[in-house]
């Protein structure tokens, strides 16, 4: 009796759980393959949700999505372990060992075998390799990040409150005023409103946030200078100050030191400038891989050097017919997954893997917390349509209900919405998917 063919998807997040969805309805179910998810965390929280976990505005309690609940609902199994690296000859994915708290190995290294191999580990924050970024800096790469961020933030508020420190200002840094540094800058104020349920009589005034950007304006991804302009004039009303064309060549334990000669001190830094894949994917099994770690694919998104290993979303250079790369973007991770969910099952039927992914521009959203939406939709037509208020914040409202019925189906991904609140408790604030 012929074996079913392993096919193993690295990483968690929004493209590899919709493709390790997609592939455990169409073939786990059917008994056509065996689909096995792999991650390092135990629940899987929407990447642009953790804004919001970071400043307590979010419960994961109510919104993370238990990896073993989702794979034995959706006919894939999951594998919770960290890769570290590849054996291609042997066709085996290599896991760390599990420790718990005090490094007592619980679960020792192990090998995973694949047929077909799926990389969608994403992007972490790039350093560029400023001298103290990474000794001084908070990062919002995963859900433990953004609840260390959490808990510094309530740590500095409550020994502020208690010791009725309330004339000196808690200095909170953000470096990169991308999408994340913008949203996050204006979401700081839910961890004032989150303290003051523990009683404590502070308002935001507590908070001296400063958004730093090199580039000469805000959100300079964003096509439209129209939107950069509205959310620095947004950001300024509720009190953010917003430096531009500043670049950071140094981070000390007392603050920031730009290329200018300047000094912005700082209680916390929260470094949320430019991406890169996870240092350990680069040229990982032999793979070809670019100066930012990405693993480079062609178009249908099989690597270079080997037709049985796929990779997608930000940890992915996959390259366009006019020259250009994919950006790694979130609209951009999730339409290659299902593309090469495709992919796959053609292979297995013993076509090629002929679907090659076009990239289009669909445009992006920013949320500033509870004070303003504003963004650009379909920006491969003419430049897009500028979109601000309530039609903003509904187009959010859909593009996370749309997550949530990919993972669930529509009429429990429809009931989950509402269950969990969101047109009330989460504040949209994202790249458009």
């Amino acid at each position: 009796m012929h074996e079913m063919a392993n096919i193993v998807i690295v990483g968690g997040g929004a493209g590899g759980m919709e493709i390790a969805t997609k592939l455990g309805h169409q073939l786990g179910r059917k008994g056509k393959a065996r689909v096995t998810l792999i991650d390092c965390a135990e629940s899987h929280v929407w990447k642009p949700l953790l804004h919001e976990v970071a400043t307590g505005a979010l419960d994961i309690g109510i919104d993370a999505i238990s990896y073993r609940g989702h794979a034995a609902n959706h006919g894939y199994h999951f594998q919770q372990g960290a890769m570290t690296d590849l054996d291609r000859e042997a066709k085996q994915v290599i896991l760390a060992p599990i420790n718990d708290e005090k490094g007592n190995e619980l679960l020792p290294a192990r090998r995973i075998d694949y047929d077909y191999l799926v990389i969608a580990i994403g992007s972490i924050a790039n350093d560029f390799n400023i001298t103290g970024v990474r000794d001084h800096c908070v990062f919002l790469d995963s859900t433990e990040q953004a609840m260390e961020i959490r808990t510094m933030l309530l740590n500095k508020f409550m020994r502020y409150a208690s010791h009725h420190q309330l004339d000196d200002k808690i200095k909170i840094a953000v470096v990169g005023a991308g999408a994340t540094g913008v949203e996050m800058s204006a979401e700081m104020h839910h961890a004032v409103d989150q303290l003051r349920g523990f009683g404590y009589k502070i308002d935001s005034s507590l908070l001296e946030i400063t958004l730093i950007e090199a580039d000469e304006r805000i959100l300079p991804k964003v096509e439209k200078e129209e939107i950069s302009a509205s959310v620095a004039k947004e950001l300024t009303a509720i009190g953010v100050k917003v430096m531009t064309s500043t670049r950071i060549n140094q981070v000390t334990e007392e603050g920031l030191h730009t290329s200018e000669g300047e000094f912005i001190p700082s209680d916390m830094v929260i470094w949320s400038t430019g991406v890169k894949a996870p240092d350990f994917l680069k040229e990982i099994g032999g793979l070809e891989s670019n100066h930012i770690n990405q693993v480079m694919v062609q178009q249908n998104m099989q690597t270079t050097r080997d037709p049985a290993i796929f990779a997608i979303g930000d940890c992915a250079a996959c390259p366009q017919e006019d020259g250009s790369w994919v950006p790694p973007r979130g609209q951009s991770a999730r339409q290659m997954a299902l593309m090469t969910a495709d992919n796959i099952k053609l292979l297995l039927a013993g076509k090629p893997a002929s679907n090659n992914y076009v990239y289009k521009d669909l445009g992006a959203l920013v949320n500033l917390s509870k004070f303003h939406t504003v963004g650009n939709l379909m920006s491969f037509i003419g430049g897009g349509v500028m979109v601000e208020g309530k039609i903003a914040r509904f187009v959010y409202t859909s593009l996370y209900r749309r997550h949530l019925i990919e993972l669930h189906g529509p009429i429990k991904g429809t009931l989950l919405m509402f269950a969990k609140g969101i047109s009330r408790i989460v504040h949209p604030h994202l790249k458009l998917h």
